[in-house]
């Protein structure tokens, strides 16, 4: 086989294509948000979301020179354009027993659970903050209905968590936290479609 200049050309013009078409797919925007106050974070996720940005995780904790701060991924495909597809509810509270009510609340609304983490804010100790989602472009409008069980004890946990399962309701994520009433509490959320 002879290879010629033309041939050489010709291979790597099609691996460089190549690799520019596949690349395009792997490149992506990154936005980091943080924040000390939770009152903040729900207007610059959508602020984030109007740019065509969507959540990938949220964790709450200490940060170098932020102090205790929730700080939240959002992603975006450098080849999308997809802005304001998603809105976002943010849910904070140190009393899980209202946690229950505003999920539903959100899930009628059609939110859907994205992610869940512990903030020590600093004017409301700890509180589990909890994110939703929800898709502007969706065809037909569903509503979810959440199940929070929280206890200190992972014994009890275990047997809520079962009965919620034969009910049911999907898991989707749990935490650990110190809240007003409940003192350190295992919190799990789960959902199912209505």
């Amino acid at each position: 086989m002879r290879v010629t200049t033309t041939n050489i050309f010709l291979i790597t013009f099609i691996l460089s294509s190549a690799t520019f078409v596949l690349g395009a797919d792997e490149a992506y925007d990154y936005r980091l948000l943080s924040t000390n106050r939770t009152s903040t974070m729900q207007k610059e996720l959508n602020e984030a979301a109007d740019a065509g940005y969507r959540i990938e995780r949220v964790m709450g904790g200490e940060t170098g020179f932020g102090g205790s701060e929730v700080v939240v991924i959002m992603s975006k495909s450098k080849t999308s354009t997809g802005k304001g597809r998603y809105a976002y509810k943010l849910l904070a509270t140190n009393r899980t027993s209202t946690m229950q009510k505003e999920l539903n609340e959100a899930g009628n609304e059609g939110f859907l659970y994205k992610d869940q983490t512990v903030f020590k804010s600093a004017f409301g100790g700890d509180e589990v903050v909890v994110i939703l989602e929800s898709d502007r472009e969706a065809n037909s409008k569903v509503s979810y209905e959440y199940k929070q069980l929280a206890t200190n004890r992972t014994s009890t946990m275990q047997k809520e968590l079962q009965e919620a399962g034969d009910a049911g309701f999907k898991f989707l994520g749990v935490s650990v936290s110190k809240t007003t009433f409940g003192g350190r509490e295992v919190v799990t959320i789960l959902y199912k479609e209505k």
